[in-house]
């Protein structure tokens, strides 16, 4: 099995089988030499070269690879790579492939990839190609691919990862809240009785990493401190609510934090969970499918909620975890035969969500028309109803960018971890709240700016 960052090479349309090779030698008798050399006619075939981001669970990468771009290569008479890249080399390696002119023809993100949009193809016929099959883009699609400057489509969203809280029932039980935090004040409350009692500190991300990103991100939106408006004007500290999230989160540090939260690597908090380290943390659910895999003991004592009640009037809400991306590069080699690809992956939706465990939401829902009734009757889940807290996903999950859409300046804001980077600032003593919040709206300022001037 390949693992995450490897290169799966598997080609869809050169994999014959025995049969296969008897069938072309018997041809070859009867039509001349050209059969003798089946690589010949290959010389000639399309191809096209997939750039993918690694996959939480590395079996739905080998599936993808070895079932989805195989069969669709075979069926388009296509020689199809596909190379998994680590989320965490994501940002560079895309940044390289522009640089340099030439790369992949498709090239998946794990969130909406607006920083690149000068260098990728109008996606709008993607979306046309496919509203017949399955209907008109989805929300959370239009808000997290359109360039309302440009009016164009820099990607194709064909899937997206909730964000629910997991929580140990029984550490949380200990304290009188078996049904976990609810909202901020009662993880707040609640933390700091966990950590005083048993030792067990509190699991969010802080760190650098997607989990850190998505999980700060959640937060400054849940305490009303918004980063842009729909204009791209600067909204971060144009009011108390940054500084008031920033000491929320120095006191949540404080009471009940670990000093591991703002080292943990891509997927630190995961393994925390998964040894029983902290009492709850922010992530898709492959963070209990893992569980479930690894230690079923362990997984019977997560529990999911969705995600926390917001302060300043803001209801449940959580970004996604990852929002699936596929772009073509302007400069792509097979440009028409990567929008045949990229439209035809939504096809796949149903089995992606199987494959996935349940991870990859569709984005049009036609093509999982069962998901509440799968998400209340699961096989591998202790109750079997345990993931049934995700059936209002969608109404607790706005596109990253919000409170408008993923604009360029936002996204190059989420992706250079500008938000982590000033919690930790804080969470370490270098700035004040106050201070870093000037200094982070100042940064801020400078990426919108350089933005409208593009």
């Amino acid at each position: 099995m390949a693992k995450p960052g490897t290169q799966m090479t598997r080609t869809a349309a050169s994999t014959r089988s025995r049969r296969d090779f008897l069938r072309l030698a018997a041809s070859a008798a009867a039509f001349g030499p050209f059969f003798l050399f089946p690589d010949r006619a290959l010389a000639s075939q399309k191809t096209l070269k997939v750039a993918k981001w690694a996959h939480f669970l590395p079996e739905f990468d080998q599936w993808f690879a070895n079932v989805v771009a195989t069969d669709w290569g075979r069926k388009n008479d296509t020689k199809v790579t596909v190379d998994i890249v680590p989320v965490e080399e994501i940002r560079d390696r895309a940044f390289a492939e522009v640089k340099a002119g030439r790369g992949h023809d498709v090239f998946i993100f794990p969130w909406p990839p607006a920083e690149y949009h000068q260098h990728t193809i109008d996606h709008s016929d993607v979306y046309q190609e496919v509203a017949p099959r399955y209907g008109a883009i989805q929300q959370l699609a239009f808000r997290s691919t359109f360039n309302f400057k440009t009016k164009t489509h820099f990607a194709f969203a064909d899937f997206w990862v909730p964000s629910p809280l997991h929580f140990f029932q029984d550490y949380w039980g200990q304290i009188g809240m078996p049904l976990g935090p609810v909202h901020y004040g009662s993880l707040l409350g609640g933390g700091k009785m966990l950590r005083d009692q048993l030792g067990i500190p509190c699991g969010l991300a802080f760190s650098p990493t997607l989990e850190g990103n998505v999980t700060l991100h959640t937060m400054l939106y849940a305490f009303r401190a918004w980063i842009l408006d729909g204009n791209g004007n600067v909204l971060f500290n144009k009011n108390a609510f940054a500084v008031g999230a920033l000491k929320y989160i120095q006191t949540l540090y404080k009471e009940s934090g670990t000093p591991d939260q703002l080292s943990w690597g891509s997927g630190g908090n995961v393994r925390a969970m998964l040894a029983r380290k902290t009492s709850c943390s922010t992530n898709g659910i492959s963070l209990l499918r893992l569980a479930e895999k690894e230690n079923p003991e362990t997984a019977k004592k997560i529990r999911l909620q969705p995600p926390l009640l917001g302060r300043n009037g803001m209801g449940i809400t959580a970004l996604p975890h990852v929002t699936n991306c596929s772009a073509i590069w302007n400069f792509a080699q097979n440009q028409e035969g990567a929008k045949k690809f990229v439209g035809d992956l939504v096809d796949s939706s149903k089995a992606g969500f199987e494959q996935s465990k349940g991870c990859n939401f569709p984005i049009y829902p036609k093509t999982v028309p069962d998901l509440i009734v799968r998400l209340e009757k699961d096989a591998q889940a202790e109750p079997p109803y345990k993931y049934v807290e995700l059936q209002d996903a969608l109404h607790w999950t706005p596109n990253l960018g919000v409170p408008g859409v993923a604009t360029p300046a936002y996204m190059e804001v989420f992706t250079t971890s500008l938000v982590p980077r000033m919690v930790q600032s804080v969470l370490k003593g270098e700035r004040s709240p106050e201070d870093a919040a000037a200094a982070a709206a100042a940064e801020i300022q400078r990426i919108a700016d350089k933005w409208k001037q593009v």
